[in-house]
Formats: C-alpha cells, structure tokens, sequence
C-alpha cells in the first residue's frame, strides 16, 4: 500500500464512491471501476483488489433495502450461480480475461435484444414459463461475477424481465450479491491468491468513499421514478455491457 502514487489513491477513492452507488440501486456505475484497477494492479489481481470492496457496499446495500428481497428469485437463481462460480472458478486459470470478458459482453447485449424485441416488454409469465431462462441466467451470473465482479448487467436483465419495483429490484439484487461475494471470497484468497493482507490494507481506506456512494446513490434513487428507473437501468445496463467489450 506504501508503493500507491497519489494519484492511484484517488482513483481508489472514486472507485469506492462508484462501487458504493451501484450497491444501492444506480446500477452499472461500478463497471467504470474494472478498467481502472485493472490498469493499476493488472488483469486479475484487479478482482481480488475489487472484491472486498464490493463486499463492503453489499452490507450498506442490504442494510437499506433488507426488507424489499423477493426470495423466490433468489432462491431459483442462486444454485445456478453457484455452478456459474465454480465454472468460472476453473476458466479463470485457462482463458484470456479480455476474451472471457468479450462474451460475457455479447450475451448481455443478446439478453437485453430478448427484452426489447417488441414495442412492449413481454409479459413476467413468458420468462417465468421459460424454464431456460433462469438457469442461463443464473450460470451466467455466476460465471460473470467470478471471472470479471460483471454480473450486475446481467442480473439486471433478469429482475427487469420479472417486472420487479424499484426497491424489490434493489433489494433482491443486494441480498443476492452479498450472498454471492462472500462465497466468492475464500475462493479468490486460497484458490487464486489474489487476496492478501496488504489488498485489504487498500481495501481500508476506500470505505469512507463507499459510504459516501451508498448514501449518495440513495438519495438519488429516491428521486428517480418507476418508469423512469427502468429505462434507466436498461440504459446503463446497454452501456455497461459496451464498456465491457471496450
């Protein structure tokens, strides 16, 4: 942590800030963050950097909106996502992260084509009836946020299918990743190694900037309304996905 450049430090900070929104519903935002820590630590060394901040905004996330979680989607997706894990657990050693990175892209944009097909969305019924839709989903999740922390895109586009409200939306989506994230961990530290002493040293000193996100993207999200909140995730679930490939 000694070797960090000033400059390294404030983008540590803003990433915590960012990190820190998306955790409460702006979601997207976080994606910003890979590039930079990637270009700080390197391709996979940057995730076990990410990883416990991201676990520290879940908290913040699920402290607020703990009430909201609809577990029946989360108890249908969460098996698949642990198979997605231990999937990308195994790739994680054997493919190039900007190929894996690169299709994870592909299949979010081809996941919001289903959605957007028609002039209306389709109806909750024609997902929940598809009895592919939520183990593709989930393995993809799963496979996103062990690979790359770039599931959120993708878990997206599951709960807007399923025509969620805006606080079961954020609700269920921080449950599931702070679930997720904490089984992640033991798995970069012992099995990938990207986990020591002086990361979470780093980690450290980005939580007053992730309290500061969270706090700040629950104001804001209060100002957004229903309509509006969807269009916006869709949005920025399109340009995420771009940022990937990028």
């Amino acid at each position: 942590m000694s070797d960090l450049t000033m400059l390294q430090i404030v983008f540590l900070l803003i990433s915590g800030l960012l990190v820190g929104m998306s955790k409460v519903g702006v979601p997207g935002v976080s994606l910003v963050v890979i590039p930079a820590l990637a270009f700080i630590f390197g391709g996979k060394p940057s995730t076990g950097v990410l990883l416990p901040m991201l676990m520290m905004a879940d908290i913040f996330g699920v402290t607020w909106y703990h009430r909201h979680a609809d577990w029946k989607h989360l108890i249908k997706l969460l098996p698949w996502a642990f198979g997605g894990l231990l999937l990308g657990l195994w790739v994680g050693d054997i493919v190039n992260e900007v190929w894996f990175k690169n299709i994870i892209a592909l299949l979010v944009f081809l996941s919001l084509g289903l959605m957007m097909r028609r002039k209306e969305p389709l109806s909750p019924a024609f997902y929940t009836n598809a009895w592919w839709f939520a183990p593709f989903m989930g393995v993809l999740g799963g496979f996103a946020t062990m690979m790359g922390n770039v599931a959120g895109p993708v878990f997206a586009i599951y709960l807007l299918a399923m025509h969620l409200p805006k606080s079961r939306f954020i609700g269920t989506t921080a449950w599931f990743f702070l679930i997720v994230n904490f089984i992640k961990f033991p798995l970069q530290m012992f099995v990938w190694d990207n986990i020591t002493a002086e990361t979470l040293g780093m980690n450290l000193i980005t939580l007053p900037a992730i309290a500061l996100g969270a706090f700040s993207g629950i104001w804001l999200v209060k100002k957004i309304p229903e309509k509006a909140y969807r269009n916006f995730v869709i949005i920025v679930t399109a340009l995420s996905a771009f940022l990937l490939l990028l």
